[in-house]
C-alpha cells in the first residue's frame, strides 16, 4: 500500500467517525436508506410485473401503480407517526393490537378471508384491493411489547415479568398466523418474540427452552403441509426436483447466474417472462440481481445493513426505554424479514413465501413497513441532541425562505 493510501484511510475513517457524532446521524441513515430502498422497490416493481401485468390485466402499469398508492399512504402514515408524541402514539397501542387481531382473526370467517397460494391471509376491499391484517400485527405486537417491557423496566430482571404476558399474547397471535399456513409471515413473528426477550434480558437458561419449544412448534407446522415438507428436504438439492419443488429456486438462480456483475440492463430479465413464479413479490431480488447484477443486489444488501445499523444504534443510544425497545422491535423485525427473503433467494434457505421490505409489491406489507420506519424516525430524535438539531434546520429553512 502506497503512502497516500495511508494517509487516505484514516480520513476517509476520521470523517466516517464525525458524521456519526452528529445529533442527526441515526435520523438521517434511517432516512436515507428508506428513501433508496423504495425507490429502488417501485422502479424494480414496475419492471419485474409489466409482463405479468399486461397479461393478466391488460396494463402493464397497474401492479405498480397500486404499489404507488399504498407507497403514498405508507410515506403520509410515516411523516404523521414520525411528528407524533411518543405519549400520544403510546395511547392507540393497545386499541391497534385488538383491532389487527380481530381482523386475523376475521380471515377465517367463510366468506370473508380470502385464500392464495394455500394462505388464508387476506380481507378483501374495496377496488379488487385486498388487506393482509398479520402485516398490521407485526407492527401492533412490536408496540405493544415495547409498551409492556417500558413499564415494567424496573421488573425485567425477575423472568416472569419478561415473558407474562409477552409470550403468551405474542405467541397467540403467532399461531393464529400459523392457522393461516401462512409460515413464513409467523416465522418472523416467532423470530421477533425471541429478539425481545433477548432485548429484555431473559436469562439463558429460560431462553433455551422456549427455543426448544418454539422449534418444534415450527416442526410440527411444516409436518402438516406436504408442501412445504418437500420443499425443506428439496432446498438444499432443488435439482432433484426441477419441474415442482426446486422450479422456483432453480429459476431465481438462474436469473442471478444471467445477470453476473453489471446485469443485462433494467427491463431486460427474461425470468419475469412467465418463467419466475413471484418475480415482482417474493423472489423480485433475482430480478433485481438479473437486470442489474451482482452490482445492484450488493447496493440493497448495503442499504438494509445501514437501516439495521442505524436501527440498533438509536436503540443503544437513547436514554427512554420504550423508544429502546421500540426500535430494537421494529430493526429485528425488518432485518430478519429481509435476511429471510434474501437467503430464501439465494438459495441458503427454504422457499417459504416472504417479502422483501420496501422492495418487493405488497401493498399492506409497503404501508405498515414505512409506518413503522417513520416511527423509528421518531425514535431517532430522542437522541441527544438530535430534536434541537432537528428544530434548528427547520427554522433556517424558515428564515431561508
Amino acid at each position: 500500500m502506497s503512502t497516500t493510501e495511508d494517509r487516505r484511510t484514516p480520513a476517509i475513517v476520521e470523517a466516517a467517525r464525525r458524521t456519526l457524532e452528529r445529533p442527526l446521524a441515526s435520523y438521517q441513515l434511517v432516512l436515507g436508506a428508506t428513501t433508496l430502498l423504495l425507490g429502488l422497490g417501485l422502479i424494480m416493481v414496475l419492471s419485474a410485473s409489466s409482463i405479468f401485468a399486461l397479461v393478466n390485466y391488460g396494463n402493464s402499469f397497474s401492479i405498480v401503480l397500486r404499489q404507488m398508492i399504498f407507497a403514498v399512504l405508507g410515506v403520509i402514515g410515516a411523516i404523521i407517526v414520525s411528528r407524533m408524541p411518543l405519549a400520544t402514539l403510546r395511547r392507540f397501542i393497545t386499541p391497534f393490537l385488538v383491532v389487527s387481531v380481530v381482523l386475523v382473526m376475521a380471515t377465517f370467517v367463510p366468506g370473508v378471508g380470502l385464500e392464495r397460494n394455500g394462505n388464508r391471509n387476506w380481507l378483501p376491499l374495496f377496488g379488487g384491493f385486498q388487506l393482509q391484517p398479520s402485516e398490521f400485527a407485526k407492527l401492533a405486537l412490536v408496540l405493544w411489547i415495547a409498551d409492556i417491557y417500558a413499564r415494567r423496566q424496573k421488573y425485567l430482571n425477575i423472568p416472569r415479568y419478561v415473558i407474562t404476558p409477552m409470550v403468551p399474547v405474542a405467541g397467540s397471535v403467532a399461531l393464529l398466523v400459523v392457522g393461516q399456513h401462512d409460515l413464513g409471515t409467523a416465522l418472523v413473528l416467532f423470530a421477533l418474540i425471541i429478539g425481545m426477550l433477548w432485548v429484555a434480558g431473559l436469562p439463558r437458561k429460560q431462553m433455551g427452552a422456549l427455543l426448544a419449544m418454539l422449534f418444534v412448534g415450527l416442526v410440527l407446522a411444516v409436518a402438516q403441509s406436504p408442501h412445504r415438507v418437500q420443499r425443506l428436504l428439496n432446498f438444499t438439492n432443488p435439482e432433484a426436483d426441477p419441474d415442482s419443488a426446486g422450479f422456483q429456486a432453480i429459476h431465481g438462480m438462474m436469473a442471478l447466474a444471467r445477470g453476473g456483475f453489471w446485469g443485462v440492463g433494467l427491463g431486460g430479465s427474461r425470468q419475469k417472462w412467465g418463467s419466475l413464479p413471484e418475480a415482482h413479490t417474493d423472489f423480485i431480488l433475482a430480478v433485481i440481481g438479473e437486470e442489474i447484477g451482482l452490482v445492484g443486489a450488493l447496493v440493497v444488501l448495503v442499504l438494509f445493513i445501514v437501516l439495521g445499523f442505524a436501527g440498533l444504534r438509536i436503540a443503544t443510544r437513547t436514554r427512554e426505554p420504550f423508544v429502546r425497545y421500540t426500535a430494537a422491535g421494529i430493526t429485528i423485525w425488518i432485518m430478519i424479514q429481509a435476511v429471510i427473503n434474501i437467503g430464501m433467494v439465494l438459495g441458503m434457505l427454504p422457499v417459504i413465501g416472504i417479502p422483501l421490505p420496501l422492495i418487493s409489491y405488497g401493498g399492506s406489507s409497503l404501508l405498515v413497513t414505512l409506518v413503522a420506519l417513520g416511527i423509528l424516525l421518531n425514535c431517532a430524535k430522542s437522541e441527544p441532541g438530535a430534536r434541537r438539531a432537528l428544530e434548528a434546520g427547520r427554522a433556517n429553512r424558515k428564515k431561508r425562505k
